[in-house]
């Protein structure tokens, strides 16, 4: 029995861990912001013509019509959109989130009687009431796409209006309610159409453009509806016969894609410009109607996780990436350390089978278990590699000019099947099976967006794969499935073990079929199952639950009687046929790589990370990994020196917005040391594979930063990247939490889909572990103490941003969150087009040795190719810049990032950097962001982000000026990465 997902959330809250410590060892303070603008603000008037109703952050609002005092009639959790007023006055209509999906509620006027109108898994969106007052209107995806559908309001019985396989949304009834306007994508011809009672459509004028939130004029003849098209937002009327009947609004106003209201058949009310607007048809002035609301900020000041960055001892690695059994359940092959590594049970010590200056990853057994196959970028590339474990030979098989990644062989062993990435779409690549008698490799299936790793059916007749289904096109979200892919190239198909449930994270959780063929076993809801399938993968009994614990990446033992996988933090084999499982000792350590003795930088001028001015002529002296004092110049101090003294010193880099992934190879860790970076943030990431990277880094098995990690994006029911994390509450998502206190997180980031009632939950677990959280959202987020948000404008839920409109634009009300609040932002300007604007206006853009080092020489073509199509249109980004320098005047507190390698790694880090002084930063406060504040918001200001006597010797040594010109940031002589001393050249090749 399966009980709603708003009472599991509910019966969750009882079961939050270190609930009291937090409580203990936090403080709160309160913080009251008064709202004068909104961001992508929403109204609707009522039908007596006296009061607004505002969709103002997610909280609903009532304000009299001439404007004032705003008042609050939903608290913040519920995402609360797009209100629209019955016609008796009495209720207000809207979309929430309340319950981690977008369904239809209703409220008295005044705030009581909240009810909930639509359920179930699939998302209702855009109300409007009936004149009658009888039904509802409204969009969902109920169908497999999204259809205007009716609610009888008196029987809660749900009727399709629409059909069509493209998306129809966004219904407006005519003044009668003889017929509903849409909004349809359909490729016949997209536009705005009319359904009357028969369902019989006309389509009342079609369209290039975006079109957003139709509205009836009173005459029933007219509507008015939001267009939008690159740089231009605007209310467009249109006769119902398709004439445009004339803009509304001003060429340069940034109108809000949401309904206005009639106060009479000549005046409405619209918002744009974070403002509440009167117009009046015929006229260009308007009125604005002023407006001020009061949020309460209550923020947590707790103290921050200890780290011990001066260990000398030994702990136990973590990073385990990727462990697979033997066929004879012996031995277990993983990644760690940089190597591949084969543990046999009963030996806890595991031995390392590979031992070089490359990475090693996602080894799979031979089905006779007498060889591995795996990627290595020995020669420069992810290729495919296969070693014979009898005489340890090792030979690539497969070279490509793109990354290669998660292998698997075929049943009889004549065979691999990998995915090759798409070079032209992020995070796409393309199923392909190499044959080894030919050495050919063929494309069976692409391109998918992140998917498993694929799994072979026992006849080698088809691929088991998890991969994303969306629920529509107008979204991207969807849920994990399995995707069954015939090696004959006949039609591909979906299933679901649990209909409307998403698997785990796409990578090594399955699905993964029994080496008999009669069952296949995955990850959902964080723990292992397995379901019986006949030999086509039809599903022939209910799931089979084998854990109680956190499992990952599963593998199957060549009996099809057990399974290993990851309990969280220990190798375990469950067996099927009483459900037992087993520990797998595991004696592996590894310790930090501390160096020995002084080292004195004559610095002639050091940035300590908060002065706007130098210090001159210093002696920077270090013992060991720690600056010991900061001292004037003298000759003859005892220990390596180095001359910077025609040099400026500064803290090392920060770059907090990185998704890092082990295809990436060994070259990255040094290309982050290159470009002056010591530090990373990873808000989103496999976990394991980032442990693998820090331990690696840290113990200089590899050189790279220090990286700073959380792992899979904590999402709601719907996914879309590989590395979200479905959460619906209760014990699922303590499951998680639990990692992430036992693997050491560095913070926690949730995702767009995690409702607010869960994300509070989360932000509460955090604090009480000493981690910081981060997320899209700021409010309520500011309101309950999240402490960071990600970018300006970026993934919403909603299908806009709360921070950023359509002409790239944020309000009063995003910047007083923000400052006021303390939470700092990431707002990576680069992505949002200060990558393209400087490789169109700075000719030496590419101009330094890091680029060349790293970068092939076609990525200058390409990204400029790239830029002039990008900037080629019209310019919203120095929207985008004019928030830039609103937030930091205002006391915000930003950090740089660039959420690459969506973006060029450390290329794109440094046009972060050139954007905010482009936009009129100084280089100092851009300097001081990456340094001082990074560390702080990480948690890490105690060790890190400044040049002082006690901090880590995290350094950057550079030619220039950096203080007054930024460009000067890229040259970069030398680099010290706790205390270890790297030149140009070791950056530049593989150490070992």
């Amino acid at each position: 029995m399966q009980l709603p997902t708003l009472r599991l959330i509910i019966l969750a809250l009882f079961f939050l861990p270190n609930h009291k410590a937090n409580a203990q060892t936090a403080q709160t303070k309160t913080i009251p912001v008064t709202l004068t603008e909104g961001t992508n603000l929403a109204t609707a008037l009522s039908p007596d013509k006296s009061t607004l109703v505002l969709d103002l952050q997610g909280t609903l609002w009532l304000l009299p019509v001439e404007g004032g005092e705003a008042r609050a009639i939903t608290d913040a959790l519920g995402d609360c959109r797009q209100p629209v007023w019955s016609p008796d006055g009495r209720r207000i209509a809207f979309q929430s989130y309340r319950d981690g999906n977008f369904h239809i509620w209703s409220v008295g006027k005044d705030g009581s009687d909240l009810r909930q109108l639509t359920f179930g898994i699939y998302h209702d969106r855009e109300p409007d009431w009936s004149p009658d007052g009888q039904r509802i209107a409204f969009s969902s995806d109920r169908s497999g796409n999204y259809d205007v559908w009716e609610m009888e309001l008196a029987t809660g019985k749900l009727t399709q209006r629409t059909t069509n396989p493209a998306s129809d949304y966004f219904p407006a009834y005519a003044p009668d309610g003889s017929k509903l306007a849409f909004v349809s994508e359909r490729k016949a011809g997209s536009g705005l159409y009319a359904l009357d009672a028969d369902g019989k459509e006309q389509l009342i004028v079609a369209c290039k453009e975006k079109l957003f939130s139709p509205v009836w004029h009173p005459d029933g003849n007219r509507l008015v509806v939001n267009s939008q098209a690159p740089g231009q937002s605007s209310l467009e009327l249109v006769n119902i016969g398709g004439e445009v009947g004339g803009t509304l609004s001003k060429a340069d106003e940034d109108v809000f894609p949401f309904k206005l209201s009639w106060l009479s058949a000549q005046e409405y009310i619209y918002t744009s410009d974070g403002q509440i607007k009167r117009g009046k048809l015929g006229e260009k002035g308007v009125d604005v109607i002023p407006f001020r609301a009061t949020v309460t900020l209550k923020r947590a000041i707790y103290p921050s996780k200890i780290r011990d960055f001066d260990a000398k001892t030994e702990r136990p690695v973590q990073g385990i990436r990727s462990p697979v059994v033997s066929p004879d359940g012996q031995q277990i092959a993983f990644t760690a350390l940089s190597d591949l590594w084969i543990c046999t049970k009963g030996q806890p010590k595991p031995q390392a089978i590979t031992n070089d200056a490359f990475l090693e990853v996602d080894p799979v057994w031979s089905p006779d278990g007498k060889k591995l196959a795996y990627t290595s970028d020995r020669n420069g590339n992810m290729d495919l590699w296969v070693m014979d474990l009898v005489t340890k030979k090792e030979s690539c098989v497969y070279r490509a000019t793109e990354t290669l990644m998660y292998p698997s062989w075929s049943p009889d062993g004549k065979q691999l099947a990998f995915f090759e990435a798409d070079p032209k779409a992020y995070s796409r690549s393309r199923l392909s099976v190499l044959d080894f008698e030919s050495g050919q490799a063929e494309p069976l299936y692409g391109s998918l967006f992140a998917a498993s790793q694929p799994s072979w059916s026992p006849d080698g007749k088809y691929l088991y794969i998890s991969a994303v289904d969306s629920y529509s096109d107008r979204f991207r979200e969807g849920l994990n499935k399995i995707l069954v892919v015939p090696v004959d190239k006949s039609p591909s198909r979906f299933l679901s073990p649990v209909a409307g449930r998403t698997l785990g994270t796409r990578g090594k959780n399955g699905p993964l079929v029994s080496p008999d063929g009669t069952k296949i076993a995955y990850v959902l809801d964080n723990l292992l199952w397995t379901i019986d399938i006949d030999q086509s993968g039809n599903f022939l009994t209910p799931p089979r639950c084998l854990t109680t614990e956190l499992a990952e990446s599963p593998s199957w033992t060549g009996d099809s009687q057990s399974l290993v996988y990851l309990a969280t933090d220990e190798l375990k084999q469950v067996f099927l046929t009483d459900g037992h499982t087993e520990t797998i000792d595991l004696n592996f350590t590894w310790k930090i790589k501390q160096p020995t003795g002084q080292l004195v930088i004559h610095a002639g001028k050091i940035f300590d990370g908060r002065s706007e001015k130098y210090l001159e002529n210093q002696d920077i002296v270090i013992e060991g990994n720690r600056i010991k004092q900061i001292v004037p110049h003298q000759n003859g101090r005892s220990g390596r020196v180095i001359d910077a003294s025609k040099q400026v010193v500064l803290p090392g880099l920060f770059e907090m917005h990185t998704h890092q992934n082990a295809q990436l190879g060994e070259p990255s860790g040094r290309l982050w040391l290159s470009y002056g970076i010591t530090s990373i943030r990873e808000p989103g990431t496999d976990p394991y594979d980032a442990l693998e990277r820090k331990e690696a880094w840290a113990s200089g098995a590899r050189l790279g930063p220090r990286t700073f990690f959380t792992g899979g994006h904590m999402e709601g029911p719907r996914v879309y990247y590989n590395r979200n994390t479905s959460n619906v509450g209760g014990a699922q998502l303590e499951l998680e939490l639990n990692r992430a206190d036992k693997l050491g997180y560095d913070m926690i980031k949730t995702y767009v889909g995690l409702p607010d009632i869960l994300q509070k939950r989360v932000t509460e677990f955090a604090h009480a572990h000493g981690i910081p959280v981060s997320s899209h959202e700021i409010y309520p987020a500011a309101g309950y103490g999240v402490d960071a948000v990600e970018h300006m404008g970026a993934t919403s839920r909603r299908g806009y941003s709360p921070k950023l409109t359509a002409l790239d634009h944020s309000y009063q009300d995003v910047i007083q969150l923000i400052a006021k609040s303390g939470m700092y932002i990431t707002p990576t300007a680069s992505l949002h087009g200060g990558l393209f604007s400087l490789i169109t206006t700075d000719s030496s853009f590419f101009d330094h040795w890091q680029f060349s080092a790293f970068y092939p020489e076609k990525l200058r073509a390409d990204l400029k190719a790239t830029a002039v199509r990008r900037t080629s249109g019209p310019e919203t980004y120095s929207n985008v810049e004019k928030t830039l320098v609103a937030l930091m005047r205002a006391g915000a507190r930003m950090t740089p990032g660039t959420d690459s390698p969506i973006t060029p790694p450390g290329l794109s880090y440094h046009a972060e950097l050139q954007s905010w002084v482009a936009a009129g930063l100084s280089p100092f406060e851009t300097l001081r962001s990456a340094t001082s504040w990074a560390a702080e918001e990480v948690g890490v200001g105690k060790d890190v982000g400044t040049v002082e006597a006690g901090k880590l010797a995290d350094l950057v040594i550079v030619d220039g000026d950096p203080l007054q010109h930024i460009q000067d940031m890229l040259n970069v002589k030398t680099v010290i990465r706790n205390g270890e001393v790297l030149d140009r050249e070791s950056l530049t090749k593989p150490n070992r």
